[in-house]
């Protein structure tokens, strides 16, 4: 799966959030001020279609646009790639990165490992 960047990321979250899809005119009503123009929105889908993120219909005459990539599936590969490229590959470096950054509280672990033994 290929890397986003961080304006495509913000139109790949808009389209996670519109069930059925949308046309660009829902993009624009989503995005935060400032607004792109829609040149710029349409641009962005045109390369996440070449990219394999989108899909297109065309109902209507106009492009409704569709997620071709889960949110999950984005999701579970951008960890991925941060966790081989800044932890060694090492989800435990990641965990004691953020509660030594205290991002991540002992509340959080013991809520975590309840979680994980609960999935077992």
């Amino acid at each position: 799966m290929k890397k986003l960047t961080q304006a495509e990321e913000q139109i790949m979250q808009v389209l996670w959030t519109l069930k059925a899809g949308g046309y660009i005119k829902d993009f624009l009503e989503l995005l935060d001020d400032p607004k792109p123009h829609n040149n710029t929105v349409a641009t962005l889908l045109k390369i996440l279609v070449e990219k394999g993120f989108v899909g297109i219909k065309n109902p209507n005459r106009n492009n409704l646009y569709y997620p071709l990539v889960s949110k999950s599936a984005y999701s579970e590969q951008s960890i991925e790639g941060l966790t081989a490229r800044y932890f060694e590959g090492s989800y435990s470096n990641v965990v004691s990165f953020l509660v030594d950054k205290k991002q991540m509280s002992i509340e959080d672990l013991e809520l975590l490992l309840k979680e994980l033994k609960n999935k077992k």
